[in-house]
């Protein structure tokens, strides 16, 4: 009989929880909304739900949804006896939330024996792949098919910005964080070659020092124009961009986002802290369908010019009014 996992699985008792002590340190992971939105991400999803699929079909096992049908260890166990031989002797369907605990735990113990014991982090736990934590499910999966399955086409570079919260005691305090979930390929194209054209700004910077200034002034004023509303100014296009606090500004102004205080550090005080802000606000980019794949965000952070320019003439050329394209058409 075809096991429809996604609808006979996804009801759980649910556990109550245990009071947290007030000097515990409490922390949860999050997958971004931004990134939620990544075609890239819906692209691993998707090759990962048609692995599990394929190599479950011959058993009439259904996966449609990664985070909501893997939580209660049933496709887990399977995919355990067929990719590694091992066939636990555990009950079948477990309704009970105690019961479904000691099947995962029983299925990831074997599981962890024959994946990468090196991992230094804990990408995943019995207790985030029971609470339907998509995050921690899709690293287990992907560790799993490249264990198991080293030649599936899954797609590189997949990262993900993640919003790190953690209670201690009375306090919370939330961070964002690029986590990989993919590593990139040596095959890929990059897109910001010579194939299309070459690269403007890289164009630009090889003008006359005059020119160059001009561009600047073009960009300066259209930020100002930007953020006239919350009374911020730039006067300086190479160094004020470094620590992703304007940028993240600027970009929530021209594409409409409102981005949270706690998901960004209003005043950075160290590298990883401006790191932190303008990944997150490339990523925002990303989203509103601004892709500057040539910049990383530790060019910016390091006040390269062009990587600095890049994002803001992605930015200007969808936004700047027709006059403001004048004075800038030579790029």
């Amino acid at each position: 009989m075809e096991a429809e996992v996604s609808q006979s699985h996804r009801e759980q008792n649910e556990e109550k929880e245990e009071p947290v002590d007030s000097f515990q340190v409490v922390s949860t992971k999050m997958i971004q909304p931004t990134s939620l939105k990544d075609p890239k991400l819906e692209k691993l999803k998707e090759a990962l739900l048609d692995w599990i699929n394929g190599t479950l079909k011959a058993e009439h096992i259904v996966v449609q949804s990664l985070d909501e049908d893997l939580y209660d260890g049933l496709v887990l166990h399977h995919l355990l006896a067929h990719l590694a031989g091992v066939r636990l002797s555990l009950e079948e369907v477990a309704l009970s939330g105690s019961a479904q605990i000691r099947k995962l735990e029983a299925v990831l113990r074997e599981l962890d024996k024959r994946l990468d014991e090196r991992r230094s982090d804990s990408r995943w736990d019995v207790s985030r792949i029971h609470k339907k934590d998509l995050l921690a499910t899709l690293h287990l999966l992907v560790a799993m098919a490249t264990r198991f399955q080293p030649d599936l086409a899954l797609p590189s570079d997949v990262k993900v910005q993640v919003l790190v919260t953690e209670v201690r005691g009375k306090g919370i305090h939330c961070d964002v964080q690029t986590e990989v979930l993919t590593g990139g390929s040596s095959n890929e194209e990059n897109p910001s070659s010579t194939k299309g054209g070459a690269d403007p700004v890289e164009q630009l910077l090889k003008l006359d020092p005059h020119k160059v200034a001009a561009a600047k002034k073009a960009m300066a004023d259209f930020v100002n124009r930007s953020l006239a509303s919350l009374g911020l100014r730039v006067s300086d296009v190479d160094k004020q961009f470094s620590d992703g606090v304007i940028l993240l500004l600027l970009i929530g102004q021209l594409e409409g986002f409102f981005v949270p205080l706690c998901e960004f550090s209003l005043t950075p005080v160290n590298a990883e802290e401006m790191l932190r802000n303008v990944t997150f606000a490339l990523s925002l980019l990303a989203h509103a369908g601004l892709e500057v794949p040539s910049v990383q965000p530790q060019d910016v952070v390091a006040q390269d010019v062009g990587a600095t320019l890049n994002v803001l003439y992605a930015l200007f050329r969808k936004h700047a009014r027709q006059d403001e394209k004048t004075s800038v058409e030579f790029l």
